[in-house]
């Protein structure tokens, strides 16, 4: 009787696991991914040290040196020192990122001043104003 018993229980416990297979519900504690989500790429260095003095020029408002200071080789981040003259507000330069969309200089608030892309050995984009941007050396 006491087998019978254990039998059946067993029995039931795997009819009940394979109900719930059936149900579309899944016993694994790994979370599903969500529909639209976006996933977080690595950092990716750029093609060349940014770190340096670079000159930032916008055609017909000026050009001014900036100097580009990171922390170590493949940085993907760093501080910038703008020098006077700068053309727009690019005077409140502080800190520029490389990611997947390019390169980012943002002011001492952390809002974006430029969006730069990679064109050859120099950086090219425009101002978040609309501006266009060069970056080179």
């Amino acid at each position: 009787m006491v087998a019978t018993r254990h039998t059946t229980a067993a029995l039931l416990l795997f009819a009940s696991a394979m109900l719930v297979g059936c149900a579309g519900v899944s016993l694994s504690t790994a979370p599903e991914p969500v529909a639209g989500a976006v996933m977080q790429r690595a950092p990716t260095p750029p093609p060349f040290p940014v770190a340096g003095r670079w000159t930032l020029a916008s055609p017909g408002k000026g050009q001014c040196a900036m100097t580009f200071g990171s922390t170590a080789g493949g940085a993907t981040e760093g501080t910038i020192a703008p020098e006077g003259g700068c053309p727009g507000n690019f005077f409140t330069s502080r800190k520029w990122v490389f990611d997947h969309t390019g390169l980012s200089i943002r002011n001492h608030k952390n809002e974006a001043l430029a969006q730069l892309s990679v064109s050859g050995t120099r950086f090219d984009g425009h101002a978040t104003s609309g501006e266009p941007i060069t970056l080179s050396r």
